[in-house]
């Protein structure tokens, strides 16, 4: 790892404040420590950031906005581009450190990395394509039409899961709108979030791109809030827990701000008579066991129709016991650890509630221990039988359970996938049309992500990535997710010398 971090460009100790183009303060102060959950090692520390630096921050931001946001969108484009290039030379390096400090698998960090690449490559081609509408006005001789301006400074506010990749998502998106951002990554991770910002720093300063276009901040929950009360960030992206975002999601409301909320997620595969079992079982294990549960978009529960329950179950059954768990730097390996002691420990206290609740285990769980493990953070990929109206399938349990659920009719399956306050991905698995169809049509799945015959993880950048109800509502990634992170302006012009009012009003004197 020390070579990785060298090839990085980092240190053992590091400052975690960033304009840009340098890091403020010392490393003398509060500092962040960051343990790996793969061995419990210490990977290194970061200093938090004061209060007296995140004000320099912003400051700076607003300056570096009032340049950036006149470059021309082609012009902030290629500055993407060319990060998108620095971090092709760095994918191998950085997708270990994801591995390693995350405990992802490192193809699953690796392809973290490529994400982080493939939005790059999205908004290079999204600066030449922010488009407006012209329409058509009721007055004669004016042209009325909409523009599109860039916001001003965002902040970003990212969680453990996904490092790297969804701080990309939002802020290669930004700038190439002619916003600035300024990133809180997770505490859990401080040092992917350095390491972003070395390599961009880089290209920064290549470009001769003013400071204060793209900062960091590191620290706990405390960063936070000094961000989501600024009035001075317009809008704040924040992802994690339903819990944290409904505190965010106020906040802002209440100084009148955007917020773009990123949370939790419950998803389901609908599991109908007509479905391919053998894809079925591949989509469920990856979306179950993938991240060890730790994606929001990993698979929670399976809803299986009732002729096919135990052929789907037997499966499953069969297939756990070959997943190898261990060390997510070794590529045999399908499972890594959870990211700390506390979601062990939220493990376990599901699987408590199951079996109190009236569940049973299919497939045991447990913390694996002995050579290997010597983390504590490795846990076994379980399964249990549930009924839907158990309190325990309302909840977010962000470790590899799987609930096994049985149905009868698919208005049933359906309803059972969208009981939940969550509603962020969604699959079915069948070969039948119509079942495909009703389950995307406006009764269908209430997600803001429905499949066919594809499990619920791994959303391509290309599409809009999030959800409904308790998943917050935003918008990230493809699509026209950039509209979040600009303000749209109708512009009317009146090329007659005469000056006639709308709805055929009168005003004459």
């Amino acid at each position: 790892m020390d070579n990785i971090l060298k090839d990085l460009g980092l240190k053992k100790v590091s400052k975690g404040t960033s304009t840009g183009l340098k890091w403020l303060g010392d490393t003398s102060g509060n500092l962040v420590e960051s343990y790996s959950p793969v061995d419990g090692k210490l990977i290194g520390k970061v200093a938090a950031t004061t209060k007296e630096e995140y004000e320099e921050v912003v400051k700076t931001a607003q300056e570096a906005f009032k340049v950036w946001r006149s470059i021309p969108a082609p012009k902030r484009g290629e500055v993407v581009r060319q990060y998108g290039d620095a971090l092709r030379k760095h994918k191998d390096a950085l997708g270990a450190l994801v591995s390693y400090e995350m405990g992802k698998s490192l193809q699953e960090g690796k392809g973290e990395v490529q994400e982080m690449i493939d939005i790059c490559d999205f908004a290079v081609g999204l600066s030449r394509q922010l488009y407006g509408l012209t329409i058509a006005s009721e007055r004669p001789s004016h042209r009325m039409f909409e523009q599109w301006h860039p916001l001003g400074v965002v902040g970003i506010i990212s969680a453990f899961n996904f490092p790297v990749a969804v701080w990309a998502w939002n802020s290669m998106l930004a700038l190439v709108c002619g916003d600035v951002c300024i990133w809180k990554g997770s505490e859990k991770t401080p040092i992917c979030s350095v390491a972003c910002q070395e390599i961009l720093a880089d290209v920064l300063k290549a470009n001769d791109v003013p400071e204060g276009v793209s900062c960091v901040v590191t620290g706990d929950y405390k960063v936070g809030e000094w961000m989501t009360t600024d009035r001075r960030l317009p809008l704040i992206s924040a992802t994690g827990s339903s819990r944290m975002g409904k505190i965010v999601g106020a906040v802002v409301a209440g100084r009148l701000g955007r917020s773009l909320l990123e949370l939790g997620g419950n998803n389901a595969i609908i599991v109908t008579p007509n479905a391919d079992l053998e894809i079925t079982t591949i989509g469920t294990i990856f979306g179950a066991v993938g991240t060890c549960g730790q994606r929001c978009t990993s698979t929670r529960r399976l809803i299986i129709h009732e002729s096919v329950y135990d052929q789907v179950k037997e499966n499953l059954v069969n297939a756990y016991p070959q997943l190898k768990i261990g060390n997510p730097l070794d590529e045999k390996n399908h499972v890594g650890p959870l990211i700390d002691k506390d979601s062990v420990n939220n493990y376990l206290n599901s699987i408590q509630q199951i079996k109190e609740q009236g569940g049973k285990m299919v497939v045991e769980g447990g913390v694996l221990e002995g050579k290997g493990y010597e983390s504590g953070c490795y846990v076994k990929p379980c399964i249990a039988e549930v009924r839907n109206e158990m309190a325990i399938v309302q909840h977010e349990t962000f470790a590899p359970i799987l609930y096994l659920i049985k149905y009868s009719t698919l208005e049933e399956a359906i309803a059972y996938q969208n009981d939940v306050p969550q509603g962020l991905s969604s699959a079915i698995m069948t070969d039948s049309i119509r079942e495909a169809e009703a389950f995307l049509c406006a009764s269908g799945s209430d997600c803001g992500i429905a499949n066919v015959n594809i499990g619920t993880s791994g959303a391509e950048i290309g599409g809009a990535f999030g959800g409904e109800k308790e998943t917050g509502g935003g918008r990230e990634s493809g699509s026209d997710a950039w509209k979040a992170y600009m303000r749209r302006q109708t512009n009317t012009i009146n090329y007659s010398r005469e000056i006639p009012l709308a709805q055929g009003i009168k005003f004459e004197f």
